[in-house]
């Protein structure tokens, strides 16, 4: 991270530079500002900076000495540099080295993780491993501390367990930005003493409380969760809830994400209700590799923004200044004005959202899609390995779900591609031998889960069905949020190879087709990571998704779809080491519905 001394330091050296008594580091000169203060564009307009911060937005003439580095900004448009308001860095699988060589040439110069992945495997010590990395790369990291470890208490296994206590002690630490997305929203709103112990703790060091409300409820639900201090929420899939919650003062953030499109729906709230857009922010959330490095990251969602009618100042807007004010850190950043630390981009189309120059905290990081400036590499420390525990060795029996009678209706997790959510729906299958059947026609496949941390054998069965599989079987031990060994396929020998073989690589993403592996993406850092170079990893990544189809799925990053099949906090019907969770209500269900 590019250190700049704290605003109370600089006054008077700013003020003296802005009066051209003592001459700026460096001015960049004559270019188009993007005013996101005022929502205009101003022409000709010089920027005067002195220590990292901005001394003078104006004519800097004045401010340019014999030392002082001038870069011509003509041509230019000068937009603050963009911030990601929600990311878990675990979903592109990168390291935060490899992460930000990725996203900072892109114009990403600052982003809020919530690194609630990593916490679910290897606890506090795993977060402190990305907080300590993210202080030596070019790229501002701050954290909003996980808040719900495990995400549903009470109905699945993670390999930690974070405490009010934790919270208390963590949310003082200089990189915290706030409390990461409270998914526990019953516990909100009924009162629960535990999730109440770490709102309250955030507010008390007046830090943000990032919010998770998935539900399709704009009543009394959606107002006692923001009552209690839930700040913003990236889980709307409808214009109309995030209306709302940007009309009751609660940030809405407008998720683009590898695998979740809801930008095409969710930003109607803003175009066809031509309300103001100052509580909307884009959010990236969960990203791939490949879609960082074909088609960007904020720079790629500030576009869509802007192809689906919104004006390119608003959407900048919208990846700036919003996110700075609603992670209370206005005074710092989030507009190119007086007093703020230099964290500027020049673009050069500002509709195509093409980014040429990064500057952070003054200085030339990125030009031309490239770094600038080196990042170390980091070595994970061996602990954060082999973390893939099994009870036993996996076998198809394992799989296998005794029945009686010739039919049975049972419940099945129906998805749809580029959503989050899942439907609950009741399909038929057949009993052979005493044991539930697959009819690979019936886009219906076996789903298992395996807690894969202390060795417990605990397992959930059911069913699954929009991934179109008709042979084969895939395998991931990235599963939201407990993250333990989740494996989908149509035949029980290869579900078998599949987890074994994934347990033998420390973790991953696997794809079996008749005993034999035919893609394999290792990630041996708790199951999650690899320090690999991101060319390395997209590659592996077009393989396993070539994989998927040469097992009948054409999805959209099925991988990224599969990978919330274990999320209890999300509707209608999941599955965890304990079983089928209805999410609607709250409860678990059997795989039988007759």
């Amino acid at each position: 991270m590019v250190e700049v001394a704290p605003l109370y330091e600089m006054t008077k050296q700013l003020s003296l530079v802005a009066m051209g008594q003592i001459k700026a580091d460096l001015v960049i000169k004559g270019g188009k500002l993007v005013n996101v203060n005022t929502k205009e564009i101003i022409p000709n307009v010089d920027v005067a900076i002195t220590g990292g911060r901005i001394a003078l937005v104006g004519d800097a003439s004045h401010t340019i000495g014999e030392k002082t580095e001038v870069i011509d900004a003509s041509g230019y448009y000068i937009t603050p540099g963009f911030m990601d308001g929600h990311i878990h860095v675990e979903s592109s699988m990168l390291t935060v080295s490899q992460y930000s060589k990725t996203v900072v040439p892109r114009g990403t110069t600052t982003i809020y993780m919530d690194p609630h992945e990593i916490a679910n495997v290897l606890g506090i010590d795993g977060v402190k491993l990305m907080i300590d990395e993210g202080k030596n790369v070019p790229l501002r990291v701050y954290v909003a501390f996980p808040s719900c470890v495990p995400a549903a208490p009470g109905f699945e296994d993670a390999g930690a367990v974070i405490t009010p206590e934790d919270i208390k002690e963590a949310i003082k630490w200089e990189e915290v930005a706030g409390l990461g997305e409270m998914m526990n929203f019953p516990g909100v709103v009924y009162g629960d003493e535990n999730v109440h112990a770490e709102i309250s703790e955030t507010l008390k060091a007046k830090k943000c409380v990032t919010g998770h409300f998935s539900l399709p409820e704009t009543g009394k639900m959606l107002n006692a969760y923001i009552a209690s201090g839930c700040r913003s929420c990236h889980e709307s899939v409808r214009a109309e809830d995030s209306l709302q919650k940007m009309r009751l003062g609660m940030y809405a953030k407008l998720r683009e994400g590898s695998a979740w499109h809801d930008l095409k729906e969710v930003v109607k709230a803003i175009t066809e209700n031509r309300v103001s857009s100052r509580f909307a922010i884009l959010i990236s959330d969960d990203t791939h590799p490949d879609t960082l490095i074909n088609q960007g990251h904020l720079d790629h969602i500030v576009k869509r923004a802007i192809q689906e009618g919104v004006d390119p100042i608003t959407a900048i807007e919208m990846v700036t200044i919003n996110v700075a004010e609603c992670f209370h850190m206005g005074m710092d950043f989030g507009s190119v004005s007086p007093g703020k630390i230099a964290d500027i981009l020049l673009i050069s189309d500002l509709t195509n959202v093409v980014v040429d120059k990064v500057f952070i905290g003054g200085k030339l990081v990125a030009e031309n899609g490239k770094m600038k400036v080196s990042t170390p590499q980091i070595t994970y420390p061996e602990w954060s390995k082999n973390t893939v525990k099994l009870a036993e060795k996996l076998t198809p029996a394992h799989f296998r779900i005794e029945a009686e009678g010739e039919k049975r209706k049972v419940r099945v997790m129906e998805i749809e591609e580029a959503k989050v959510g899942t439907k609950h729906v009741i399909k038929e299958l057949p009993v052979r031998d005493g044991f539930l059947a697959l009819d690979p026609s019936d886009d219906i496949a076996k789903v298992a889960l395996f807690e894969r941390h202390k060795k417990t054998g605990t397992k959930g069965l059911g069913f699954v069905s929009g991934f179109g599989l008709k042979k084969g079987a895939v395998a991931s031990t990235v599963a939201h949020d407990s993250h333990n060994l989740l494996i989908v396929g149509v035949n029980d020998e290869d579900m078998a190879l599949a987890g074994n073989e994934l347990a033998k690589a420390g973790g991953g993403m696997i794809a079996v087709l008749d005993g034999k592996v035919i893609a394999l993406l290792s990630l041996p850092i708790a199951g999650l990571l690899t320090d690999s170079p991101v060319e390395e990893v997209e590659e592996k990544v077009k393989k396993l998704d070539l994989a998927w189809k040469q097992l009948g799925c054409d999805l959209i990053s099925p991988f990224m779809t599969m990978a919330l099949l274990g999320l209890p906090v999300l509707p209608e019907l999941r599955i965890t080491n304990r079983g089928l969770v209805d999410t609607v209500n709250f409860k678990f269900v059997d795989v039988f519905a007759d």
